[in-house]
């Protein structure tokens, strides 16, 4: 293939995917600003506990939509239809056996977790609320994410894009009505992000009535096989959003002692909107991943290099051009989530948003570079990165430099974190460029 079609490519599916993940990360955004109108500063409080438990839900079902999605991508370009078929049936079974475990825990544990998560009485119940709804909802947004990586993987990243900004502007539309004129609360906020991975599903539902789909249930049992390499291969995936998740939960511990309520409630505008500008990234790396896959299964390794090359140099504009929105924009954007008006919020969200997002440009390079990893099978380097920077790192880091600066050690810990990552993850591609290099020789 010519640099040209490769750019072309690139351009495609990069952009498709970071339009559909920006409209997927809008799930939590659109609860962070209606929440934060309609309920004010404990509504927020609230909200920021129990987003970790979504980053769980949404990790798993991207780790086997993405390790299965790529193993289907590389068995399909080597024309073995029946492998990649056991590969989808595979994951439909394990995603399916998940996602009751997340149901159950809503229906039996959602008190215990509430208790866990630190939640005081003051925001009890809306935590538990939004939890529990969450938690029932999981079988929908597991297997919404498992569909759109194969959806993608099957070339149609139109049809992934429009199902996850349909899902989005619906949950857009829904929180308004059911928060606003319904004046349901901390229920109608979750209750609309628990519907709109159901509408993304119809939008991608005549893909497979029509029968343009390659991927197919077929009989056949679970392989322990075929499990690890789905496991191995999407854990990265989930790595990188669980541990967003237990990062939250780690940083609320440590603001709640040094800053109480209003710190979290602060925290919850740079976390929300930390995940938009992450799934911009994600976007690019999960958009990159289906045409990396399939060069590699070719053994195209001219064309993976060349991608991978498109895709840094479009993380560097992109974080530059974000971050010079975030510094001088960080009052206004503040503003936005803070209906009460509240000083100390302000003041706390504004110095937080300057410093905790110069680690903007790092964190795309980290998940470009474990994406590459995971799609073209070398997935130890993969997941020495995500483990690195998903807990190795950033939770001690976070103690340490809290217990030394204070509020303002929390909003270093992930820029440094992802900086160190950055500088791991160079040596690990030199590494595996000089060890390409010595096995070709």
């Amino acid at each position: 293939m010519k640099d040209s079609t490769i750019l072309k490519d690139f351009a495609k599916y990069a952009s498709l995917n970071v339009l559909g993940m920006i409209g997927l990360s809008c799930y939590i955004l659109a609860d962070t600003f209606f929440v934060s109108k309609g309920l004010g500063a404990n509504g927020l409080t609230a909200l920021n506990l129990a987003i970790p438990i979504y980053s769980f839900i949404n990790g798993s079902g991207l780790m086997l939509g993405m390790g299965g999605a790529t193993k289907y991508s590389i068995l399909k370009s080597q024309d073995k239809t029946k492998e990649a078929n056991h590969t989808f049936t595979n994951t439909i079974l394990l995603t399916l056996g998940l996602a009751a475990i997340f149901f159950f825990m809503g229906i039996f544990f959602s008190s215990t977790i509430t208790r866990l998560l630190g939640a005081d009485e003051v925001v009890y119940q809306m935590t538990k609320t939004y939890l529990r709804v969450i938690l029932l909802f999981t079988p929908m947004f597991m297997l919404n994410s498992m569909l759109l990586c194969f959806v993608r993987n099957d070339g149609a990243p139109q049809l992934s894009m429009l199902a996850m900004i349909g899902g989005s502007l619906s949950n857009v539309i829904l929180d308004y009505i059911f928060i606003f004129p319904f004046n349901m609360g901390i229920f109608g906020a979750v209750f609309a992000t628990g519907l709109a991975p159901i509408i993304s599903i119809f939008i991608m539902s005549p893909f497979f009535f029509k029968k343009k789909n390659h991927f197919h249930l077929i009989k056949c049992r679970l392989s322990g096989v075929m499990i690890r390499n789905i496991l191995s291969t999407g854990l990265p995936s989930l790595i990188t959003e669980v541990s967003s998740g237990i990062v939250i939960i780690v940083f609320n511990k440590i603001i709640l002692g040094l800053q109480g309520n209003i710190g979290v409630a602060a925290y919850g505008v740079i976390a929300n909107l930390s995940i938009v500008v992450i799934s911009i990234y994600t976007g690019i790396a999960q958009g990159v991943q289906p045409i990396i896959s399939n060069n590699h299964g070719i053994g195209n390794q001219k064309n993976t290099k060349q991608i991978l090359r498109y895709s840094l140099v479009t993380v560097l504009i992109i974080s530059a051009l974000v971050y010079v929105c975030v510094f001088f924009g960080a009052d206004s954007i503040t503003s936005v989530f803070n209906s009460e008006h509240n000083s100390t919020l302000q003041s706390i969200a504004i110095t937080g948003l300057r410093i905790y997002f110069t680690a903007c440009m790092f964190a795309g390079f980290n998940i470009i570079l474990s994406v590459y990893f995971t799609s073209t099978e070398r997935v130890l380097p993969a997941h020495i990165i995500s483990i690195l920077r998903g807990f190795i790192i950033i939770i001690p880091m976070a103690f340490l430099l809290s217990a030394i600066a204070s509020m303002t050690g929390v909003w270093l810990t992930f820029p440094l974190t992802e900086m160190i990552v950055a500088i791991v993850g160079v040596v690990l591609y030199l590494r595996s460029k000089k060890a390409t290099y010595c096995n070709a020789s």
